[in-house]
Formats: structure tokens, sequence, C-alpha cells
């Protein structure tokens, strides 16, 4: 290491000028350690925020998620089988008095309640039961736009010997309806992906996307559900959920609002 000496001035003010030099370059050092903890402090903390956003939600599920499932407008569980044998455990478990057991002509439809627990079920609740038993049925894959609906009391019900797993005996008056195919998907209570009516999505969802019949594989329109609901709701919703609450069968998704 070469050091260039003043030799107009003495050794002792030589050493007075580079002790001042060190002085100044350490003040220095000291301050671009400071600028660059300041900076890897603010880069973390922007890491976290854009990491934060989105929020991945660890909870205890309700009992009606086993079956197909939505909140009715006016607050009811309504609830619909996946299969014959989610049909049969509903009906002879879940079907109570005052309730209301809606079914399609097709074989292979869902059994689908609603469950009053003791309050009137108004028509609007009747339309949406209708509209998701509907959907939720075979007829979602025929590409038809409506299909036969009925419903009755859960005591017309009977379980009669020789009917295979998840068919029943209907028994009296039936009352019909032919809803129009459509739903809605949104996020119930802000975390829980719920498919069913668009007047019951609009009612306890946020963000709504509109579910239609289409040739979209139901796999790439739940990824795409997802998308929308980050984007929008800054959940990260888990792909299986999506596809447990998506109607059986290729459909379209589109934001409405």
């Amino acid at each position: 290491m070469k050091v260039s000496i003043n030799i107009f001035k003495s050794v002792q003010e030589n050493a007075s000028f580079y002790y001042d030099q060190a002085k100044k370059a350490r003040r220095k050092i000291d301050g671009a350690k400071k600028a660059y903890e300041e900076t890897l402090t603010k880069v973390e903390n922007f890491s976290f925020k854009k990491k934060s956003k989105i929020v991945k939600d660890s909870r205890k599920k309700f009992w009606f998620e086993k079956f197909r499932w939505f909140i009715s407008s006016k607050k009811k569980i309504v609830i619909g089988g996946r299969d014959a044998t989610t049909n049969d455990i509903l009906v002879k478990k879940y079907a109570e008095k005052g309730d209301l057991v809606f079914h399609t002509q097709l074989r292979g439809s869902p059994f689908v309640i609603i469950k009053a627990e003791g309050k009137k079920v108004v028509k609007e609740e009747i339309e949406e039961a209708a509209i998701f038993c509907a959907s939720m049925s075979k007829s979602w894959n025929a590409k038809a736009t409506t299909a036969e609906v009925y419903y009755v009391k859960p005591e017309q019900i009977k379980k009669e010997f020789g009917l295979p797993k998840g068919s029943f005996m209907i028994h009296g008056q039936r009352n019909y309806s032919k809803p129009i195919i459509e739903l809605g998907f949104g996020l119930f209570e802000g975390s829980i992906p719920m498919c069913g009516p668009l007047s019951a999505i609009k009612k306890n969802c946020k963000k709504i996307l509109s579910i239609k019949q289409g040739k979209h594989k139901k796999s790439d329109v739940a990824k795409k559900v997802r998308y929308f609901l980050q984007k929008a709701e800054l959940v990260d919703v888990a792909l299986d959920e999506i596809m447990q609450a998506l109607p059986p069968g290729d459909c379209d998704v589109k934001e409405i609002y």
C-alpha cells in the first residue's frame, strides 16, 4: 500500500490529515450500511404485503358441505345429493317435517331439500331450489335450457322394498315447475365457494360469477373461477373445493360484478 506525504507539512500534520480522511470514510461506510439495511427492510415489507394479499383460508367445514348446497336468499340451507348414496342419506336422515323435497323427472336426479327449521318457505326459495335441482341434474350435461322439477313434503316419500339405493316412492300430490337452467358462483362468508341460483348468490356473495352450460371442461373452468376470486376477493380458494361446487359437466364462466 502506497501513502503520499506532503513534504511541506510535518509528520504530525500528515498523520492528522490521514486520520481525518479515515474518519470521513468510516462515516460513509456506516451511512452506506444504514441505507442498505433500510432498503432491505422496505423490500421485505413490500414482498410481505404482496404475498399477504392472497389469503389462504383454513377453516372447519360445515356439515352440509359434504352435499351439494347453497344458502337461499332468505338464509335457509338448501342441500342436494351428489350421487345415489348421498341421495339416500339426504332423504333418510335430513328430510324433516316442514321441509320441502325436490326432484326432477329424470333418472339420476339429485334430491334437493330446503331446510325450513321451523320457518315458512317462501315462493322465491321454492324457485331457487327448483333451479338448483334442475341445474345439478343430468339436464345440465344434456344442454337442456329447462327441466321439469317437482316438490313434495318429506312425509310423502317412502323407501319401499326393491327400490335401488337413492330411489324412493313418492305418494300423493306433486307440485311442478319448469325452471331455467343457470347458476351463479361466489364466496359465502368471504371464503366458502358456493354455487347456486343467481338470486341467492347475489344476496349472499360480493363477487358474482355466472355459470352456464358450455364447452369447457370443469377443471379448466375451476381454474378460471379461482383466478377471478383471487383477483376480486384476495382469497386463495382450493381448486378441489371449487370443483365440488360446480355443476356436473362442461360449462362456461363470466364475471357479472
